[in-house]
């Protein structure tokens, strides 16, 4: 065992001689393993067979110690046969016994059975047999031993038997701690040998073809001067040699004509790219139906062709007060939530107009800036691109790099073209809006007077027609002529002042930046015509609406005021409007309230159904929550893009074009006119 350990240990040192310095005329690697197979196999036999032989030995052992064992039974057998049987009967018992102790002399390798011998075991055997002899002689013949005689010597021969069992049984203990040591060393051979198997497969065919497959790999990947050391004669060797000698003649087949293609290549792929940015930039202003839809586009087109980690695109007012972002890609979310709304020179990001220009902006950690929320993201460079349309700086284009990063003049020239696309671009939305806002406002203008010239001068006809019909019904019953009559006017004057106040609606006209004064006006004219207190709360900074929309949200929100005047008895109304996230409209009143349940779906009760309507066509929700006694909430939620209201058909009706002209009746109105013209 110890000399194949030292075979091991000589090879390995031998393959890792060969792996680091040349050897010539060494054997093969075919030859190498194969000597390295028949020596862990000559050592396995060798441990087997050493192991069979050691459990041979104690099978054998271990039968001997039974048939010692057998020795005191039948002696004791022997006693009892002594005291009852004749003396043919334990002639006979004898003669088992003289096999028994014959057996453990000469043993039987067949079972196995056979006693380990030694200097201990050999004298006590044959004490056993001559105290046999002794008392073979005395229990065959007359006159017999006592009984207790005889049992004396029964113990006396079982105490001989015990002794040599013993010296048995102690080595039998040394077999086993001596076959224990061995499967230990056995262990800690096979670990051995594990590692060493290892050891030579790694230096002699793992290491070589992991070089051999990495030299490929590079040479697939265009690498042509690659080249492998040379360092055996073997079969990897041989490999080795041919590797070299494809790579040199691929190298010299194409090292002048893969240079030309790379810088050919290089050029027409820098122009396709410029190409491509701007065409892309290009379609976004015609495809894109939202400021936001056109922002969140351009900042991903942007981030890709720059390379930038992140890329924000932020909106600035006409006075170039502040900047709101309104799209990003990659910017952490806390970071975009603390810079949604930034004052301009508050920062790095948000240029004065007067100061606008290209800048490429180094993040360091001791750089003192109000908002380092750049630094706590991880950016090390910051390059800021301002909008800029006829002198008027319409936002700004952030990129976020998390390494330093210099601008040659091919990459800032177009970065620079496609931030003048993404100006025009946003300037035609501009332009585009108010295109529908004046196309909604002379239509509403239409529409304004067509009800003017028809219904308004109908229901002053019918005012002139009560006070005729009070002096014509004067000589009938009095009460009940005049109770009616009354009703009607009340009714005529109801209906002739939701005319008037239709009209005022069609005519509404907004700011183009902010929606603000426009709802400042509105509930002052509210304030004014009906005396209730009112107040308005705008929170939050976002993109403006656009004028179109904006029409759209006066008019969901005059028509709730229009509820309250004549439905709500309220003595105060609050409007409260919310910019981010999203735009939010809040109209809540003190009044007496209603259930919201008993309304049916088509009813024109308190407007619902036109408010819902418009809000339909800007993809908007309206959502009503009222208790009796407890006020009335009505909320116009708009979403994230707001859309342009949808075109009205010009087979439209001027009732189906303006569905608001349906203005709803009042609980304590009179009765439907024509009834009363019955």
């Amino acid at each position: 065992m110890c000399g194949c350990m030292v075979l091991i240990l000589v090879k390995t040192h031998w393959a890792a001689h060969a792996y680091t310095a040349p050897m010539r005329n060494s054997p093969s690697l075919t030859t190498k393993l194969l000597a390295m197979g028949a020596g862990f196999l000559l050592v396995a036999l060798s441990s087997i067979g050493l192991t069979l032989w050691v459990t041979w030995k104690l099978e054998g052992s271990a039968a001997a110690v039974n048939e010692a064992g057998r020795l005191r039974m039948n002696m004791l057998r022997m006693v009892m046969v002594l005291q009852t049987e004749p003396v043919q009967a334990v002639q006979q018992h004898a003669k088992e016994f003289d096999a028994s102790l014959e057996l453990l002399r000469t043993g039987d390798p067949s079972r196995p059975l056979f006693v380990p011998w030694s200097d201990e075991t050999r004298p006590r055997f044959d004490a056993i047999r001559l105290n046999w002899a002794q008392l073979q002689q005395q229990w065959t013949q007359e006159p017999r031993p006592s009984r207790d005689q005889a049992l004396a010597q029964a113990d006396h021969f079982v105490s001989e038997v015990d002794r040599f069992v013993e010296t048995i049984e102690v080595q039998i203990a040394g077999w086993t701690a001596a076959l224990h040591l061995f499967q230990l060393c056995m262990m800690a051979l096979a670990i051995a040998a594990a590692v060493t198997f290892m050891a030579v497969s790694y230096l002699l065919v793992i290491n070589p073809v992991a070089r051999l497959q990495g030299a490929q790999a590079r040479l697939r990947q265009g690498d042509l001067s690659t080249r492998l050391p040379v360092d055996t004669d073997d079969e990897f060797g041989q490999l080795s040699a041919g590797f070299n000698l494809m790579a040199h003649a691929l190298q010299a087949s194409h090292e002048g004509l893969e240079q030309k293609v790379q810088e050919k290549t290089a050029s027409i792929a820098v122009q396709n790219q410029r190409l491509e940015a701007l065409y892309a930039v290009s379609g976004l202003a015609s495809d894109a139906a939202s400021l936001t839809e056109l922002a969140n586009a351009f900042v991903r087109q942007v981030r890709k062709v720059a390379g930038a980690d992140a890329v924000a695109v932020r909106w600035s007012d006409e006075a170039n007060e502040r900047y709101v972002l309104l799209a990003n890609d990659g910017l952490p979310r806390a970071m975009a939530e603390e810079e949604h709304c930034l004052h301009t020179g508050s920062c790095h990001c948000g240029q004065p107009q007067e100061q606008a220009r290209t800048r490429v902006i180094p993040i360091t950690p001791t750089s003192m800036v109000a908002l380092p929320h750049c630094r706590e993201a991880g950016f090390e460079t910051m390059v800021t691109i301002p909008v800029q349309m006829q002198q008027r700086v319409l936002g700004e284009v952030d990129l976020f790099f998390r390494f330093p990063v210099a601008l040659n003049d091919d990459l800032r020239e177009l970065l620079e073209a496609m931030t003048r696309h993404l100006a025009s671009a946003m300037e035609g939305l501009r332009a585009t809006a108010l295109e529908r806002e004046a196309a909604v406002a002379q239509e509403r203008s239409m529409i304004a007077r067509e009800l003017h010239d028809s219904i308004a001068q109908s229901l002053a006809f019918l005012k002139i027609q009560t006070q005729l019909l009070r002096d014509a019904v004067a000589k009938g019953d009095a009460a009940k002529r005049d109770r009616s009559i009354d009703e009607l006017d009340v009714g005529v004057r109801e209906c002739y002042s939701d005319v008037r106040e239709l009209l005022v609606h069609f005519r509404t006209r907004t700011s183009e930046e902010d929606i603000e004064a426009a709802l400042r006006a509105t509930l002052s004219k509210f304030e004014h015509q009906t005396g209730m207190a009112t107040s308005l709360s705008m929170a939050g900074h976002g993109v403006p609406l656009p004028p179109d929309v904006q029409i759209q949200v006066l008019h969901m929100v005059q028509e709730a005021l229009s509820n309250v005047r004549k439905h709500a008895k309220a003595t105060r109304v609050e409007l409260r409007v919310e910019r981010h996230p999203r735009w939010r409209f809040e109209v809540q009143d003190d009044g007496m309230g209603f259930e919201v349940e008993q309304v049916p779906p088509d009813s024109l009760h308190v407007g619902l159904g036109i408010m819902r309507e418009r809000a339909q066509r800007i993809g908007a929700v309206v959502q009503v929550q009222s208790h009796r006694g407890q006020g009335t909430r009505v909320c116009i939620e708009l979403p994230s893009s707001p859309r342009p209201p949808a075109p009205v058909s010009a087979t439209a009706s001027p009732a189906q074009a303006a569905p608001v002209a349906a203005a709803p009746i009042a609980p304590h109105s009179p009765a439907p006119l024509q009834e009363l013209l019955t």
